[in-house]
């Protein structure tokens, strides 16, 4: 817990989280406020260029979860909160993409009017950064949602080589009765994380 952020938050309105547009101003805000000098920006301008991101300010991840824990807590409506995550995704921050993971793994499937992973799949519309679609669904599992079936899996991987190595990645997030060696073993050559994941997954199923 950072305790100069919770006190940052302490004296934040609720009224910050009553519209979609100022839930993204209120982020922006909160993101900043939780760096508090510009040590970390070489490696931030070097994440934001190599993964696309509109922007990568260097929030911490424990913050982020801060955040949104402070906003799932005191939001209005927590339909809102539903509205947002699209919007951040195409705003498309570094921290962005990881406060809607967080609030996709935590809103009721209700709120979201579909299921998690089906909302998060429907996120998916340009190649992500593996780091990034594996933060994401490691946050669906934490919060309690399975990882699609195998035939879901293999079927999703058909649609295009980076949509192969995402199914390589919800597949390691399985805990037992992986399967889907061919899907496994014919996934597009990746870099060291997705290589590094490949290879155990082959280990635990041979």
């Amino acid at each position: 817990m950072n305790p100069f952020l919770d006190d940052w938050l302490e004296r934040q309105s609720s009224s910050e989280l009553k519209s979609k547009r100022r839930c993204l101003k209120f982020l922006k805000t909160a993101y900043a406020a939780c760096v508090s000098d510009f040590a970390n920006k070489p490696r931030t301008d070097v994440t934001m260029t190599e993964g696309g991101f509109r922007f990568h300010v260097g929030t911490p991840l424990p913050d982020l979860r801060q955040i949104a824990s402070w906003m799932l807590t005191h939001a209005p409506r927590k339909r809102t909160l539903a509205k947002v995550v699209p919007a951040l995704w195409k705003r498309h921050g570094r921290e962005d993409v990881s406060i809607a993971g967080i609030l996709l793994a935590n809103l009721e499937p209700s709120t979201l009017g579909q299921d998690p992973w089906m909302a998060f799949i429907h996120l998916l519309q340009r190649q992500e950064p593996l780091l990034v679609v594996l933060e994401v669904a490691e946050e669906l599992v934490r919060a309690g949602h399975a990882v699609p079936d195998n035939a879901w899996l293999e079927a999703a991987a058909e649609q295009s080589p980076h949509w192969h190595q995402y199914c390589v990645l919800f597949l390691s997030l399985k805990r037992e009765d992986i399967g889907c060696r061919a899907l496994i073993e014919q996934a597009p050559k990746g870099g060291e994380m997705f290589e590094r994941i490949r290879s155990r997954l082959l280990e635990s199923e041979s």
